[in-house]
């Protein structure tokens, strides 16, 4: 389905603009304009009192049926290769099992090392492309190293991680191959019958949960966020076919160009890596208030985390955040500080094998999916852990 707008009816009355409940919709030089996020729901169009808002089905190009198996982006840093890689190809299994079709992963850049890792954790084959020209994680090689694999061998799905990296590279990709792209899903499924991949994430602010499915176009893209999947155990005996492919940057223009890269020194522990982590809330109070859990963290060989709203006051670096717009965490131990526990902060955490709240307030949503909660104060909890820890 598309939309468009015939500018010979139109006159500017701006009787669809409070309609549009995206509030989308500027009267621009007497015509109307649309910005970016139209679902077509229809009703400006039933607005439009001069007909002048058209909404019709657009042609497509059908799926080309030649295209098959599952890949997965191993994305690496420094020729090591990334826990989501894994994470995916457990998940990447089960969809190409589902399929009956092949498992590869795909893993480009310079140097890289621990190629059998990636058939030990499920791939068939193993798509490797180690080049100068990869070096440094630059998206605009990477995703035309990407393309270029997509283009020959033709696979139905494809999946990264929605990090940093897979949210600048997978969107570059799926506009080059001219095919859709769902981001940051917390599910995937198949439809056996009809070969389509069911990608489920969240929406309106993660109150509702949206099941989208590319019908016309291949392949069919998604990104999902770290730590959502379980890792498998790796079979250290399973051994996959190693391609070694050649990618040259001749003849390409690049518009970026790095400077220099600079770890962020404040994350002692990554957070997607971590087994503990300590997080604080707005309950907080003030900056300064961080470095009581900075000591509770290193006690415990702890990660220190935040939610958004000390991040936004500028408490913490945005590193740190944990939530629907940072990253996604499954730790053995999440430790919630002075965190109500917002929609968007849980969608982030909730996954964790033990989650322990302490919060002044007993009505406070992190309580209803916590393990154990501590309704106090945090000044007086925490020192009093600190002690505890201090003395085992």
């Amino acid at each position: 389905m598309g939309i468009r707008f015939d500018f010979d009816k139109c006159i500017g009355c701006g009787a669809c603009v409070p309609d549009c409940p995206f509030g989308l919709l500027d009267v621009v030089d007497d015509k109307v304009h649309l910005r970016e996020g139209c679902t077509l729901c229809g009703a400006c169009q039933e607005a439009c009192p001069y007909e002048a808002i058209i909404i019709e089905a657009v042609e497509q190009a059908p799926a080309d049926g030649s295209y098959r198996g599952v890949w997965v982006f191993a994305e690496q840093r420094d020729g090591r290769i990334k826990g989501v890689a894994y994470e995916l190809l457990s998940k990447g299994r089960e969809l190409a099992d589902a399929l009956g079709a092949e498992l590869c992963a795909v893993y480009l850049g310079h140097g890289v090392d621990g190629v059998g890792e990636l058939a030990a954790y499920g791939a068939d084959k193993v798509y490797v492309v180690d080049s100068p020209a990869l070096a440094d994680n630059q998206e605009e090689p990477l995703a035309e190293a990407l393309s270029e694999l997509v283009r020959q061998y033709k696979p139905e799905i494809v999946i990264a991680g929605a990090t940093s990296l897979g949210r600048s590279v997978i969107p570059r990709v799926a506009a080059v191959l001219k095919t859709g792209l769902t981001a940051d899903c917390t599910g995937l499924d198949i439809d056996p019958a009809a070969r389509l991949l069911l990608q489920t994430r969240p929406t309106f602010g993660g109150n509702v949960m949206a099941t989208i499915v590319c019908q016309a176009r291949r392949p069919q893209m998604a990104t999902v966020r770290p730590r959502v999947f379980k890792k498998a155990a790796p079979d250290g005996g399973r051994k996959g076919q190693i391609i070694k492919m050649d990618f040259s940057r001749e003849g390409m223009t690049s518009k970026t160009r790095l400077l220099s890269f600079v770890e962020d020194l404040t994350e002692k522990v990554k957070l997607d890596e971590a087994d503990i982590i300590v997080s604080g809330g707005r309950g907080l109070g003030k900056p300064e208030n961080f470095e009581l859990l900075k000591e509770l963290a290193q006690v415990l060989g702890a990660a220190l985390a935040s939610s958004r709203p000390p991040v936004d006051d500028g408490w913490i670096p945005y590193s740190h955040q944990v939530g629907q717009t940072g990253k996604t965490v499954s730790p053995k131990l999440y430790i919630a500080c002075g965190i109500s526990g917002s929609v968007q902060h849980m969608a982030g955490m909730q996954t964790s094998e033990c989650i322990v709240a302490i919060n002044e307030d007993p009505g406070a949503p992190i309580f209803e999916i916590a393990t154990y909660g501590i309704v106090g104060d945090l000044f007086k909890i925490v020192p009093l852990l600190i002690d505890k820890l201090k003395k085992e």
